[in-house]
């Protein structure tokens, strides 16, 4: 188990931190003044839209996954798909991040949170029995 999750948190880290990497460069993260709430009207409702979509569609298809899984399992068996529920989760939320930072600079202090909603999301030995209802 501590082998899968080593790993588990290596692609965790490296999507996290490519995030962050390119929110500095593309985003120009340097200027601090980048991070202030833009003015919110009827044409640009829908990048406030995007992170909420992306937080509720990534958890109801990250929890449909989850009960996907065989209870009779093991948990070391258990846990290379809840890693791939997990990737899809963490893919749904960095797409949506990147959306953001392409296509709507001035909103991105909503992609900022959406990293660190992913940076929070990361895999420990606990969460994961927790999520597979699996504690001993």
């Amino acid at each position: 188990m501590q082998q899968q999750l080593k790993v588990f948190k290596i692609i965790h880290l490296a999507l996290v931190v490519g995030l962050i990497v390119a929110y500095f460069i593309l985003g120009n993260l340097s200027d601090l003044s980048q991070l202030k709430l833009p003015t919110m009207d009827s044409e640009n409702m829908v990048y406030l839209i995007i992170p909420i979509a992306a937080f509720v569609v990534s958890n109801l298809l990250f929890k449909m996954l989850i009960s996907k899984i065989d209870n009779n399992l093991s948990l070391k068996e258990k846990v290379i798909p809840y890693q791939s529920a997990s990737i899809v989760r963490y893919a749904i939320i960095e797409g949506s991040a990147f959306i953001i930072l392409i296509m709507a600079p001035d909103f991105i202090i909503f992609g900022v949170l959406l990293i660190v909603y992913l940076a929070l999301l990361m895999p420990t030995e606990y969460r994961i029995k927790r999520d597979l209802k699996h504690l001993d």
